[in-house]
């Protein structure tokens, strides 16, 4: 049978399991609505497979997202799956509230999406539930916040990039098992403030920085003080340094990790300058995503 045989079944795309040269488009019915994911499925991916969710920032897409990063080309070496979900708006309903687009105007149901496209995933290629993570930039990145806060059984690690708690979301906020969290955050972020408040456009507010750490340090148990160090200045002309802080001793093995971008802006890191300086800061080039993936690896659901 060929693996591109497709069978459907109660409203759902069922396909055999295979591999995939090139990223492939899947659709999937969530409720009312279809929706549709990127997925790339390189020929290493041992079954089952560590699976990352990439999820793109508000404005943009998946498609954008999957050209933006380098997930394929380390998935190809590292044997992993990688998924790109598409909001359908090019925004995400990221448990901000508020009616600034029409993901919050209609209380758009993007958990229950991105839960549904995981299940999609497994049946296509077996996934390795101990080891799904998801990252983000900006809106996607408060997504991977949302997603993991409301189903941390189904999440090994997140990392969030130039994104946050939004301050509803932070009311609530009580994930029920420990998820290990890496959190990537530019000083200069002119959209998204490291200190908080206002988002840009009016985008609804977050929580500092540092609040959104201690409310994940205090849900997954955290002790001790923390250990600081910086990473390599590898591009001194790039005006940004870089200071992680890590958080051990959590429950399960988990870790909370801050990359602090001193002078780093709203932006991917080691990415594209894609709007001037003065609007969304500048671009960090002391380290890109394959840092996130060497955090991923080494951050598997542990055993209580």
């Amino acid at each position: 049978m060929s693996t591109e045989r497709v069978l459907c079944l109660f409203g759902l795309l069922l396909i055999a399991p295979a591999v995939h040269a090139k990223t492939v488009v899947r659709k999937i019915q969530v409720g009312a609505l279809e929706r549709s994911y990127r997925l790339f499925v390189p020929a290493s991916a041992p079954k089952p497979a560590p699976l990352v969710l990439a999820l793109h920032g508000g404005g943009s897409n998946s498609r954008q997202m999957e050209r933006s990063c380098r997930f394929n080309a380390l998935a190809r070496k590292e044997g992993f799956i990688v998924v790109y979900p598409e909001s359908g708006s090019k925004h995400w309903n990221d448990g901000r509230g508020g009616d600034f687009d029409s993901a919050h105007r209609e209380n758009r149901d993007d958990v229950g999406f991105l839960e549904a496209l995981l299940k999609a995933v497994d049946k296509e290629h077996p996934v390795d539930r101990n080891r799904v993570y998801f990252t983000g930039i900006s809106n996607g990145g408060f997504m991977s916040h949302a997603f993991a806060a409301a189903h941390p059984d189904k999440v090994a690690a997140i990392a969030p990039v130039v994104a946050g708690i939004g301050v509803q979301l932070a009311k609530s906020f009580a994930p029920k098992e420990p998820v290990s969290v890496l959190v990537i955050q530019g000083t200069e972020d002119r959209l998204v403030p490291y200190n908080g408040g206002p988002i840009a456009r009016g985008r609804g507010a977050l929580v500092p920085t540092d609040e959104a750490l201690a409310l994940w340090r205090k849900a997954i148990g955290c002790s001790g003080e923390p250990k600081v160090d910086r990473l390599p200045d590898k591009d001194p002309k790039d005006g940004c340094s870089v200071v992680r802080t890590v958080w051990s001793g959590c429950r399960n093995k988990t870790e909370v990790v801050l990359l602090k971008l001193v002078g780093g802006g709203h932006t991917w890191p080691d990415g594209k300058q894609y709007l001037p300086k003065r609007i969304i800061g500048g671009v960090c080039r002391d380290f890109d995503d394959s840092l996130i993936w060497e955090f991923f690896k080494t951050h598997p659901k542990a055993a209580p």
